[in-house]
């Protein structure tokens, strides 16, 4: 073999390794982040979401929004007693989700998800919410929070 060919050699083995990490870095980052709960993902077709798509979790106590990133994470959580209303703004191919808190803060907004997914993300927050409510009030007799 010739000095040039083995230079492309290694060169390309270089290239193939750092293409390698790189998709295995975004494979790790796009699993679900958590075991518990239900967990939905955003489509890689919708803007926004094509290297890593956002997550939503919902558990019976909270709502966490998720949303890897290179180096590190971004990541939301709301109790589901702060949760004000659930939105949903279906499109064409996907749907949002808006989550408006009680505090008044802009509402998180999730975008991307299947209309089936975002469907049920709405109905598990109003059913881990109602249940949430039922238990509270059941053992004071009073919503939580002193509510009039």
């Amino acid at each position: 073999m010739s000095e040039p060919s083995n230079i492309l050699v290694i060169a390309a083995t270089i290239a193939g390794a750092g293409l390698a990490l790189i998709a295995l870095v975004i494979w790790r980052k796009c699993r679900p982040f958590m075991s518990e709960g239900h967990v939905f993902r955003a489509s890689r077709l919708s803007a926004g979401n094509r290297l890593f798509p956002t997550q939503v979790a919902i558990t019976p106590t909270s709502v966490v929004h998720y949303t890897p990133q290179w180096i590190g994470k971004f990541e939301h959580s709301i109790h589901m007693a702060h949760i004000a209303s659930v939105q949903i703004d279906t499109h064409l191919l996907f749907s949002d989700v808006y989550i408006e808190t009680t505090g008044g803060a802009t509402p998180v907004r999730c975008h991307g998800h299947r209309k089936s997914d975002a469907i049920e993300i709405k109905e598990l927050i109003e059913r881990y919410q109602s249940d949430y409510f039922r238990r509270a009030g059941a053992g004071t007799g009073a919503p939580p929070g002193g509510g009039s």
